[in-house]
């Protein structure tokens, strides 16, 4: 059976239009957790397209071909962080995939007004009824002379933290009486909760560190490197490199063109000092277009101290 990792490489050769790369990526990347971690489950579990990968690829290739419902969906309710454009990539998927019932997303649980959270999505399939929670994050690794945990971007974000957060109250959610009261508008049945956490994680450079305990062994990896390092892996790697805005931040780059050494110099000669940590990729021809072969975060030299009050 052919598996996911190995479709999605095939997929993002052909596919261009870039919402469906990133919805191939978004169901086809493995998790930033082991596959043993507990509440660990793939939204597509229970469906044909999870037995059968071929019937997956077969209905993205459709997507590529007649976007417009997709990015219909997907306008209908603009995404200002990257964590809900993932989550409206999920739910756009799960609408459409066979053997599973989409009850319900975004459903917050409040208690006399307060509210106690959100249950990212009720699901339906021949497993039972699944409180789903979804997340796509970025997290850089610890160096000798930066972080000592790995942290997001923004530096406010910390892995273990949010994985504690999950299993201590997001996941726990759906049984408290308060979460009960939400899932009975959909349902009888009593949730079992599940997680499901894609993302990168960037390795520091020229130091480098070890996966964080627990972290899948497949996950996708880039690196990051303080302003001062530059030079020296520029110099490693001169050509082929440009900036990649957030909300391109998912699927692999493939570009029709790239940037020059010079307009690259330019955007870099032009950068702040202490400006918000920025992802890299760097670009070699293959099947005619520009394809990402690495990416990597370039931070300030006093990140991550001085970005602690930046939003994610």
């Amino acid at each position: 059976m052919t598996d996911f990792a190995t479709l999605l490489d095939e997929l993002l050769i052909d596919l261009r239009q870039p919402q469906v790369r990133d919805l191939a990526w978004t169901l086809l990347s493995p998790p930033l957790l082991s596959p043993g971690s507990p509440a660990m489950r793939h939204p597509l579990a229970a469906s044909r397209w999870h037995a059968q990968p071929t019937l997956l690829a077969d209905w993205l290739r459709a997507q590529e071909q007649a976007p417009a419902r997709l990015l219909e969906q997907l306008e209908a309710a603009p995404h200002q962080r990257l964590g809900r454009y993932y989550e409206r990539l999920w739910q756009y998927a799960l609408e459409q995939a066979p053997d599973l019932r989409l009850l319900a997303a975004n459903l917050p649980v409040r208690d006399n007004g307060q509210t106690l959270g959100e249950l990212d999505l009720l699901l339906e399939d021949d497993d039972g009824l699944h409180h789903l929670e979804l997340a796509i994050k970025l997290y850089l690794g610890p160096s000798d002379d930066g972080p000592d945990s790995w942290l997001g971007p923004g530096a406010e974000d910390h892995l273990l933290r949010k994985i504690e957060h999950f299993y201590q109250h997001q996941l726990p959610l759906s049984s408290t009486p308060e979460g009960l009261e939400v899932v009975r508008q959909y349902s009888v049945a009593d949730p079992a909760p599940g997680l499901w956490l894609g993302g990168y994680l960037f390795y520091s450079w020229p130091t480098p560190c070890p996966p964080p305990a627990g972290s899948n062994a497949t996950h996708l990896r880039g690196r990051w490197l303080h302003r001062r390092a530059w030079p020296a892996y520029h110099a490693q790697n001169p050509q082929g490199w440009q900036v990649l805005s957030r909300k391109h931040w998912l699927a692999p780059a493939a570009e029709d063109n790239y940037w020059s050494e010079a307009r690259f110099g330019e955007w870099l000669a032009g950068l702040p000092d202490d400006g918000f940590p920025q992802m890299l990729v760097r670009l070699e021809q293959q099947h005619g277009r520009w394809r990402e072969q690495e990416r990597l975060f370039l931070v300030g030299d006093r990140w991550p101290r001085v970005h602690s009050g930046y939003s994610r």
